[in-house]
């Protein structure tokens, strides 16, 4: 009897490390299939990458992209060291300068020196967001418009249908006129390349938005509408406690494929635009023809990649964040 107490008393901690065990052979397969799957590709890509043969010499393989993304993180390392020192020493002119003149007023200048990879990435970011944020409070509101209103829609569906399959390519040099045009002064706050890239994505990436908004907004479940007229709420309580929070999934859903096609079509825009950024990092190695160049573009062709989901990923933390029904959140 006092074994069968004994085993009896001891078999309830064993249970966690049957549980754990279990959690980890569930989540095995979420975890080892990617990693699977990318040790395929990278071997597929090797071994392809020996059979391709171009004009700038043989294709890199995941070793030789490898080591240019290293140097160009060193590349950058030494343009910010050459920065600071640039910087310290226009500081120690300046005070020798004030030192002998107390009058005199300081000019800061701007490090000159090329931008860095890692620069362009981030300058590439900034434009990207500048021109989602501008189609983002243009597209949610008409959206909303759109889907609480049949004639808006009715009137506003033309014009969707017939700009929506508009190619960033074509919409381009439309736009830099516009801005040649339009955005003319001494001192500009920002470079006309950088707004006509950023305008160009504005407008391709305006139309998920509007559309799934107005889906979204429009179908709302009947019920809580007819809660809206029982409790006779005004229409902004209609808008804020009824519409928006109905219509948040399909709202993300438009903001995430948005994001996504701003992101494809900036580096298009960058390239012809000529605007800083990963784009114009491409298109300098392809013209610079050298024997590094090929392992270069796919760094930045990775690195665009990787960003893309990240960014995707973080659209869709945010949408898990702020909606009531985390169920409808897609993955």
């Amino acid at each position: 009897m006092s074994k069968m107490a004994n085993i009896l008393s001891v078999s309830p901690t064993r249970a966690p490390s049957g549980g754990a065990l279990a959690k980890v052979y569930q989540s095995a397969p979420v975890l080892l299939l990617p990693l699977i799957g990318l040790l395929m590709f990278l071997a597929v890509w090797n071994g392809v990458a020996k059979s391709i043969d171009t004009s700038l010499g043989q294709f890199p393989g995941p070793a030789q992209v490898w080591e240019q993304a290293g140097v160009l993180i060193d590349e950058h390392n030494a343009q910010r060291e050459k920065a600071d020192a640039f910087y310290e020493r226009q500081a120690q002119r300046n005070a020798a300068r004030v030192a002998q003149d107390p009058s005199y007023e300081p000019k800061v200048r701007d490090f000159t020196g090329a931008p860095t990879f890692i620069d362009q990435i981030w300058t590439s970011l900034y434009t990207v967001m500048v021109g989602f944020f501008i189609a983002s409070i243009i597209a949610v509101p008409l959206g909303i418009v759109c889907g609480l209103s049949k004639s808006a829609y009715t009137a506003i569906n033309p014009l969707i249908q017939l700009f929506k399959p508009v190619s960033p390519l074509a919409w381009l040099p439309l736009v830099t006129m516009v801005v040649s045009a339009l955005y003319v002064s001494d001192d500009p706050a920002f470079s006309k390349s950088f707004v006509t890239s950023a305008f160009t994505v504005s407008l391709c990436c305006l139309w998920p938005t509007l559309i799934n908004t107005a889906v979204g907004v429009s179908s709302i479940d009947s019920d809580l509408i007819n809660v809206s007229k029982v409790l006779r709420l005004t229409p902004f309580s209609h808008l804020t406690k009824i519409v928006l929070p109905s219509s948040i999934p399909m709202i993300f859903t438009g903001l995430r494929l948005s994001l996504g096609i701003g992101w494809m079509v900036l580096i298009a825009a960058e390239m012809l635009a000529q605007n800083p950024g990963l784009g114009k990092f491409v298109w300098d190695e392809f013209q610079n023809g050298s024997s590094e160049s090929l392992a270069r573009i796919m760094v930045a062709v990775l690195t665009i990649g990787a960003i893309g989901f990240v960014l995707d990923r973080a659209m869709l933390s945010i949408q898990r964040f702020v909606s009531w029904d985390k169920t409808s959140v897609l993955r």
